[in-house]
């Protein structure tokens, strides 16, 4: 029973495996796409639309700090592949009113068309343990990582359902997948990303607009450095207990593929 079982669930994921590339999401052609990064100025987000710069796309960078803003404008323009494109700047906070972040958007669709992408890269890191920080911390955290997503998300989707065509990604962190000491703030804002991208993937993929989630582990940004001020001492330890307790699920996969695979061979020459 236990190998017709297992037999069934081989076969389902081979079936999976083989229609993926008939029911996944065609890739969104960047050249000439209008593509949003909040957090844009700097870090992952500058990154990102960086690359997104060089296949052709038109960008919006949206972030608070307008020095910042223009600084980053000046370098995504010098890997442009052709005259056409453009580098807009928007200076607001995307976690503070809806109404200006929807205003904001209008205001750049107006000038590059709609939005293709959203890439929602705002946001901050603070680490603490649970009784040392602020209660206004775990507020602060939410509204910057959870609601400067929704927010933008908000802004741009009745579009992309109209149009039927869209990407939105939301950057989390591995924070977001496993629950790690000293980021009880932190890690509820991202595990919430999640829970929103995923039910909203739902909602809009009849539309032909999909969802992605990013789970970046630490990457050396100027958010990354801010976040390291307020590390605990210990931490870096509690953390690489975290990752042999995720690897030990990768040791738990590995045996019963072993276990399946003498099974399979026990058959074939039984």
């Amino acid at each position: 029973m236990l190998l017709l079982a297992a037999a069934f669930l081989v076969a389902f994921v081979l079936l999976l495996y083989m229609v993926s590339p008939l029911i996944s999401p065609k890739p969104l052609a960047l050249p000439g796409a209008h593509v949003v990064v909040t957090g844009g100025s700097s870090g992952i987000g500058k990154c990102i639309a960086i690359e997104c710069y060089k296949q052709g796309a038109f960008i919006t960078l949206v972030a608070r700090n307008e020095d910042k803003l223009l600084q980053a404008k000046k370098e995504i323009e010098m890997h442009s592949i052709n005259d056409k494109q453009v580098v807009l700047c928007i200076s607001v906070d995307v976690s503070q009113d809806y109404n200006q972040v929807e205003n904001v958007i209008k205001q750049a669709q107006e000038k590059l068309g709609p939005v293709d992408m959203l890439v929602n890269c705002a946001g901050m890191a603070v680490s603490g343990k649970f009784e040392d920080l602020e209660v206004s911390t775990f507020e602060r955290l939410m509204s910057i990582n959870y609601l400067g997503s929704v927010y933008p998300s908000r802004a741009v989707i009745t579009t992309m359902k109209e149009r039927r065509v869209g990407r939105i990604v939301f950057v989390s962190s591995q924070a977001g997948q496993l629950g790690l000491f000293g980021f009880t703030a932190y890690s509820a804002s991202k595990f919430a990303i999640r829970g929103l991208a995923e039910a909203l993937q739902m909602e809009v993929k009849p539309y032909n607009v999909y969802i992605t989630v990013a789970y970046p582990p630490d990457t050396d940004t100027p958010g990354f450095a801010e976040e390291n001020r307020t590390k605990v001492v210990t931490m870096g330890l509690f953390r690489t207990i975290a990752l042999f307790y995720l690897g030990s699920f990768d040791s738990i996969v590995r045996r019963c593929m072993m276990q399946r695979e003498k099974s399979e061979n026990a058959d074939k020459t039984a």
